[in-house]
């Protein structure tokens, strides 16, 4: 099943998932870490200039880097599939991302994250995070 476990929690795991997309939105570094265990992991593997990224502070280190090249994000998620067992979840999310870098030019990039959350004190968080490029429309 696509969606199991208690209610609550899947829709806090959803809430993740917004709270995540909205910081991208606004560049926001210090919620869009909040959205991180301190020893996840970030990999990226169909885009080599990204290394995978262990610990909260480096991905976020990473993230601000690779953020300062893109003045204008849009970022959305969409869960496909949530499924909570205790305090661990196993979670894949949809995106569609538009950016615009500093020279002007859009980037549109689609794929999905396989995602393990955990909740800790209460509050669910990523613990690994990995991204499949489905589509990427380069500028022209």
């Amino acid at each position: 099943m696509s969606f199991s476990g208690p209610f609550e929690d899947r829709l806090a795991i959803r809430e993740l998932l917004d709270v995540y997309s909205d910081a991208v939105c606004r560049n926001n570094a210090e919620e869009w870490g909040a959205c991180w265990a301190e020893d996840s992991s970030w990999s990226l593997p169909d885009y080599p200039e990204f290394p995978d990224v262990i610990g909260r502070k480096a991905i976020v280190d990473m993230w601000v880097g690779a953020m300062a090249q893109y003045p204008g994000v849009i970022f959305v998620s969409t869960p496909g599939h949530i499924v909570v067992n205790g305090d661990t979840a196993e979670v894949r999310c949809y995106t569609s991302e538009v950016f615009d870098d500093k020279n002007g030019r859009t980037t549109r990039d689609r794929g999905y994250y396989e995602d393990e959350c955990v909740k800790i004190d209460g509050s669910w968080v990523f613990k690994k995070r990995v991204f499949k490029k489905i589509h990427r429309e380069e500028p022209k």
